[in-house]
């Protein structure tokens, strides 16, 4: 079992930049595949990005690729993800999630997650 605690969110202008954090208890942090999701109000909760166990592969939805880098550092139990060029409509809580399935593929679905964090506030002024 793992759990996960966000940090970094907060409340930024058009085009600036924030860096989320989410640290991870547990000896086993890097058997998990890892995966960021995002809900703003009245929304479902939707994939944003997610890194391989080894942070050697990542995938992100369509609409923040070239501005997200996620990033793991399994020394320290703990994922990254960098946020530049923020637009209005990035606003929402931001969840991490941790996967630990056998599969090798990277999950874009919130049901093929196992523990989740509790969330931090971004939101984006225009």
């Amino acid at each position: 079992q793992v759990q996960l605690v966000e940090s970094g969110g907060g409340l930024v202008q058009a085009g600036g930049s924030l860096r989320l954090s989410c640290a991870a208890s547990g000896r086993t942090f890097r058997s998990y595949k890892m995966g960021w999701f995002r809900q703003a109000p009245g929304q479902e909760r939707e994939f944003v990005a997610a890194v391989s166990r080894s942070g050697g592969y990542t995938y992100y939805t369509d609409s923040v690729k070239g501005r997200f880098t996620l990033s793991r550092d399994n020394a320290r139990n703990a994922v990254y993800l960098q946020m530049n060029a923020l637009k209005p409509e990035d606003t929402a809580v931001y969840f991490c999630a941790a996967d630990d399935s056998s599969s090798g593929g990277l999950e874009l679905r919130p049901y093929n997650y196992d523990y989740w964090g509790q969330g931090t506030q971004v939101t984006v002024s225009s």
